[in-house]
């Protein structure tokens, strides 16, 4: 299975910032050093610029969220259509700042992720528990209800990626034990086959937290571990480089 070294830029950087950033990554990978599947996923308002500044790169680009529905009143949403229309391959669904920043629920994250594969898109359905959730002994029940709710069940397991990012690892420095991710990964890829199959072995479980250039190696060699879904450290070409090639 192909890795996938997504790097979330979550709402950071000004136009010539995302400028700056898309043309660095387009050299190195002119480099060819790489044998990861690679994607980018800006602010909204720069998915245009970006997807410019990508041509002819093996880059894919990718939205942030994006709505339920496909088109209607919906101040300040976006479309999944939309996303398809600029150029966009994938978005990401259900990640933790939405649920705690805007109440998402795992109904509206599989309504999304539903809007998604309509349009062409693959979801990338974020999963994670607390720090409290984890220290009561609860981190399998709270992945365990968050897939069986945010993912679509029957659907083609090639058009699906899975993102295990722990809340309390994101953006922190803590990163998750090597067991710990595996314990996680290992029970999602049992989830999935009860919602899409035997096909589940072929969906990309991603791990996200804090994953780092000096720590990736050692994260992505672990079993049910298809990639990354890369934070803070997707905001330097260099360092989002170095972890694309650990994969």
């Amino acid at each position: 299975m192909r890795a996938l070294i997504a790097g979330n830029w979550k709402m950071n950087g000004l136009t010539e910032d995302a400028k700056a950033l898309a043309a660095g990554l387009k050299a190195l990978d002119g480099q060819g050093e790489s044998s990861a599947e690679l994607l980018v996923c800006p602010p909204f308002p720069y998915l245009g610029l970006v997807a410019q500044q990508l041509a002819g790169s093996r880059i894919a680009l990718g939205g942030q969220d994006c709505h339920g529905a496909a088109a209607g009143a919906h101040t300040g949403d976006t479309a999944a259509p939309m996303l398809r229309d600029i150029g966009c391959s994938y978005v990401i669904l259900g990640h933790s700042e939405r649920r705690a920043d805007h109440g998402e629920t795992d109904v509206q994250v599989r309504g999304k992720a539903e809007s998604a594969l309509a349009a062409g898109l693959v979801p990338i359905v974020c999963v994670g528990e607390t720090e409290q959730e984890r220290n009561a002994g609860q981190a399998l029940n709270v992945i365990a209800r968050q897939v069986k709710g945010s993912v679509p069940a029957g659907m083609e397991a090639e058009r699906l990626v899975v993102a295990y990012e722990p809340v309390w690892a994101i953006g922190t420095g803590r990163t998750a034990t090597p067991a710990d991710v595996v314990e996680v990964h290992t029970e999602i890829r049992r989830l999935l086959v009860g919602l899409v199959g035997e096909g589940a072995q072929s969906v990309r479980i991603l791990y996200g937290g804090s994953v780092k250039p000096d720590n990736a190696a050692e994260l992505l060699s672990q079993a049910n571990v298809d990639g990354a879904l890369v934070g803070g450290a997707s905001l330097k070409a260099e360092d989002f480089w170095a972890i694309a090639r650990s994969a």
